[in-house]
């Protein structure tokens, strides 16, 4: 009887043990997920916080580079220029145009590239839509006039064509502002394009930049604008 009374103390005692050592462990995994949860959501606040002041300095930065005026850029004064509709050729002032009476249809600058002259009345329909138009003479290197393509074609409101009679190498040019760089890798073809793309400068901002003029110089639906 003693015997079976010390046996069942015995089972007894072991189960507790048992159940103390099952209880310690789910404590364990209690304290391993609540550790495990926190070093996740730190972390996701961590990089969420990088991720949103990258994004805030890259938007400063764009914002400093807008404001900021760029080295030998030339102006007009974008009143003076003439905004008519005209279906007869125009003398503009300067070459490439920056803008003044146009035909009715824009030239598409959809981050068009173009290996042949434009009409430049089409173009300068182009930059009132604000497109920024990126031109070039025999002296360009293949390897800038290929860097600049690529950069045009990724980039909407923009356009690109030889012109052979202009006086600089590489000329970029908006509504009533131009410059000319030393090449396609001169910082100030990526600060035109941040500052002019669809930029302040534009007379009919949003204006479309499909649906005019393309490659093969026939035009298309849009006109009017």
């Amino acid at each position: 009887m003693a015997a079976n009374r010390s046996t069942t103390a015995d089972r007894r005692a072991k189960i507790e043990e048992l159940r103390r050592a099952e209880q310690a462990r789910e404590r364990r995994n209690r304290f391993l997920t609540i550790g495990l949860s926190t070093v996740v959501v730190l972390s996701l606040v961590g990089f969420g916080g990088w991720v949103i002041t990258k994004e805030n300095k890259e938007q400063e930065q764009q914002e400093a580079a807008a404001k900021a005026p760029i080295k030998d850029e030339k102006s007009w004064d974008a009143k003076k220029l003439g905004r008519n509709h005209v279906t007869t050729p125009v003398k503009y002032d300067m070459k490439p145009p920056v803008g003044g009476d146009h035909n009715p249809v824009w030239q598409n600058c959809n981050g068009d590239v173009y290996t042949k002259a434009v009409n430049d009345t089409n173009a300068v329909h182009s930059l009132e839509h604000g497109a920024v138009w990126v031109t070039y003479n025999k002296k360009a290197s293949p390897a800038d006039v290929e860097k600049l393509s690529s950069k045009v074609k990724k980039t909407p409101y923009s356009l690109m064509s030889p012109v052979d009679d202009q006086s600089g190498t590489i000329m970029l040019s908006a509504w009533g502002k131009q410059v000319t760089v030393d090449g396609a890798g001169d910082p100030r073809v990526d600060a035109f394009f941040t500052k002019y793309v669809n930029g302040p400068q534009t007379p009919e901002p949003g204006a479309a930049c499909t649906g005019g003029v393309g490659a093969d110089g026939q035009g298309g639906a849009g006109m009017g604008q």
